[in-house]
């Protein structure tokens, strides 16, 4: 008996050689019909005997390409037509754009065989790509995702790719990167001010040399440009830091393969699966002592980023050199990275000696994202290249086209409609122009890929925030709604949407700051909260934050705010005390006495810091975090007791500190005792307070892997159900989710 289906799918199907895919299984089973992208997914007609559309249907699921992604899938039965044969037609563009835009991913082995083959004509050709592998976020311009759409369309296919792109049993089917040397894009060399040296192979063999002779060179990659040089070599990294500004941020570290990383670090086997998955990020794995990895790639850091090739310029490159790259994102403090060629002379001329660039325009920019395991599970620190900007599917539908607009530090933005939120690339900390010129860029362009025009635009509550700014302003100029969701209730609804949970939760909600409802700065906070709504059941006690923005980079500022408040003017002799001279202790005492200049925090991000000043770990940041970093290397799980602690309504942090500044234990004794104290301050006041609901852990504070996986072992003694961030960072690049997700709206 013969049928006649159409079936409409929609998800990761475009740029994942699903229409060949669907075109050989279906002559496989002698169907015939047709298959087309359109703006929601991709559009199949098979006719044929029963058996053998049943046996099609199976094969759609079971043998899909590796890359694919179906989300739904709807059929519908038709009258019989006739079709003949089966075709792959042009696609079309009509119609409301919802289909899912693949991230970019690391080349294939496959490809990677050619790259390193003499006899294949794409040898060691360094944008070598197919339907399983290659550029995507970054060169589409529009839906759907055809090479007219991309910026690839500048590239005319020489006769032999258009023959591979036009042949359904080729693995170029259909793929829309398809190049080679002949006609594709080409790697050229210059020096930092612009005058061409040389191009195409010639260019990566001086590459190669002049990183051996320690220079720092600009290299365009994937989503941007990275400053590259030597990890070995100390003074071509101090010459980066002086350069960049870098203070003491740690470096990511390129490797040749998996084996190179396992001489400079120790990793488990599931940080070497994630370190070798598609999507390549950058993973937080514990170093190796007495290696030749200079000192200036993670300064007083136990820990190091590592990361593999992910383009086949980069596999050449780390192939060519040997030894491991410290590869950084390319941009100014506080700026994008720098994704155009014209943008890299004018701007990166300062970091470096040479620019090795490429003529393929990147349309999107995208960081590299950066990943650490926690409890034996993927936690992003950034979202971006290799997983933005496919969807999170919310527990929910949303009942009005939703844009939210994140906070100020680690912005990513989302648009939400149906049961999908579209979370951005990693856009960064909005303190410049060009950084708040990217954030608004990053907007229209989602505006423009999905025809998006939002019913209501979501924000922060915090009103100096240039997001929060543009997000009024927004609202004026098109006339729609503005809503402002509290940061830390933002933070709990994104952990919410990414769990699937629809009922309520007892969030802990603990970061470095955020605007709270009572004007004060939150960031150690105990929240009841379901989609409608959140009561702050309890949070840390408040102290204050001696200079206001200087306390955020001073640990000791912060320190002597809290040994201030225990023992007035009759501090104990500290590390804290001895960082400051007797003059300026007078003049904080009475700043901190009178409130000026002084507002009052809850953080726990902060007593972090409080807490590694008074053990003289750090007095002065290099970078935001810095200190809870540093206090990680000191952590021993063998160590169980902790710190004393009061809870009535708040949680008083005195006794905590006061027992500190009596402990005379070794640092890592201290340091335990602490993180110890933070996970046994949450299982009381969630015994108090939110005993039958589940337990979630989010805000910056929690990418600390040893609190977040001691609180996780005390709930599995306890009996305490725990979720974590798995999908977005508990940092405030997750904020936008949360947002999205307000009821409210």
């Amino acid at each position: 008996m013969k049928k006649h289906l159409k079936i409409h799918l929609t998800g990761a199907v475009q740029g994942v050689g699903f229409r060949p895919f669907v075109y050989n299984i279906a002559r496989r089973f002698e169907l015939n019909g047709y298959v087309i992208n359109d703006t929601h997914g991709v559009i199949i007609e098979v006719e044929g005997e029963e058996k053998d559309i049943n046996r099609f249907l199976i094969s759609l699921q079971t043998e899909k390409p590796p890359l694919a992604h179906i989300f739904s899938q709807e059929i519908q039965e038709l009258p019989l037509r006739g079709l003949k044969d089966f075709e792959i037609r042009k696609s079309k563009s009509r119609g409301k754009k919802e289909v899912f835009i693949l991230p970019d991913i690391s080349v294939c082995d496959e490809c990677l065989k050619e790259l390193n083959d003499p006899e294949n004509r794409r040898y060691r050709y360094p944008f070598i790509n197919c339907t399983n592998c290659g550029p995507r976020f970054s060169i589409i311009e529009k839906l759907p995702y055809d090479r007219p759409n991309t910026t690839m369309k500048e590239f005319k296919m020489c006769p032999d790719c258009e023959k591979e792109y036009k042949d359904p049993k080729n693995r170029r089917f259909h793929a829309q990167p398809n190049a080679c040397p002949v006609c594709g894009p080409h790697i050229s060399l210059y020096s930092s001010y612009g005058k061409f040296i040389t191009q195409k192979e010639k260019a990566l063999e001086k590459t190669v040399q002049l990183l051996k002779e320690g220079n720092i060179i600009a290299v365009k990659g994937v989503g941007g440009f990275h400053l590259v040089c030597d990890a070995t070599d100390d003074k071509a990294l101090k010459k980066l830091r002086e350069r960049k500004k870098r203070g003491e941020k740690p470096f990511a570290v390129m490797f040749r393969d998996i084996d190179q990383i396992k001489k400079y670090a120790e990793i488990t086997d599931f940080e070497e699966a994630v370190i070798l998955s598609p999507e390549r990020p950058v993973v937080i794995v514990k170093s190796k002592k007495e290696t030749d990895m200079s000192f200036e790639v993670a300064p007083y850091l136990d820990r190091i980023g590592v990361f593999l090739p992910y383009s086949p310029l980069h596999y050449l490159l780390l192939n060519d050199y040997k030894k491991p790259l410290v590869m950084t994102s390319a941009n100014l403090s506080d700026e994008p990275i720098a994704k155009d060629n014209e943008e890299a002379f004018e701007k990166l001329s300062v970091f470096t000696d040479y620019i090795l660039v490429h003529n393929r325009r990147i349309k999107n920019r995208v960081d590299d994202s950066v990943v650490r395991v926690v409890d034996k599970k993927i936690s992003f620190i950034r979202r971006s290249r290799g997983y933005a900007p496919l969807p999170v599917k919310l527990p929910f539908s949303l009942k009005k086209r939703v844009l939210a607009v994140g906070g100020h530090q680690k912005n990513t933005v989302a648009i939400g409609f149906d049961d999908k939120a579209f979370l951005s690339q990693h856009i960064g900390d909005l303190e410049t122009f060009d950084a708040s010129k990217n954030f608004e860029d990053v907007i229209y362009s989602f505006f423009e890929l999905y025809d998006f025009k939002p019913d209501v635009v979501v924000s922060d509550l915090h009103p100096g925030y240039f997001s929060t700014k543009w997000a009024k302003q927004f609202s004026q100029q098109e006339d729609i709604p503005l809503i402002q969701v509290q940061h830390h209730y933002s933070h709990a609804l994104s952990l919410m949407a990414e769990n699937q949970i629809k009922d309520r939760i007892f969030a802990v909600s603990w970061d470095g700051t955020g605007y709270g409802d009572d004007g004060n700065l939150w960031g150690g906070e105990f929240l009841v909260c379901d989609y409608d709504g959140y009561k702050r059941v309890s949070h840390f006690d408040y102290f204050r934050l001696i200079g206001g923005e200087k306390a955020v980079k001073e640990p000791r500022r912060v320190a002597i705010s809290i040994l201030f408040s225990i023992f007035g003017e009759n501090i104990p002799d500290t590390p804290s005390l001895k960082a400051f001279k007797e003059k300026e202790l007078n003049i904080l005492y009475k700043m901190w006495e009178k409130g000026v200049n002084s507002p009052l925090s809850s953080s726990v991000g902060r007593l972090f810091d409080a807490a590694a000043s008074i053990l003289g770990i750090r007095q002065i940041l290099s970078y935001e975090g810095q200190s809870g970093m540093i206090m990680e290397n000191f952590y021993d799980w063998n160590v169980k007791d902790f710190y004393s602690f009061e809870i009535n309504n708040t949680v008083n942090w005195k006794p905590i500190f006061e027992d500190m500044t009596r402990d005379r234990s070794d640092i890592s004794v201290k340091v335990s005792r602490f993180i110890n104290t933070l996970a046994q301050v949450v299982i009381r006041v969630y015994k108090e307070k939110g005993k039958g609901l589940k337990l979630g852990l989010t805000g910056g504070v929690f990418q600390n892997r040893f609190l977040t996986e001691k609180i996780i072992r005390l709930c599995e003694k306890e009996k305490i159900p725990v979720i974590t961030h798995r999908k977005v960072p508990p940092n405030d690049g997750g904020i936008s989710l949360g947002q999205l997700v307000f009821k409210g709206l």
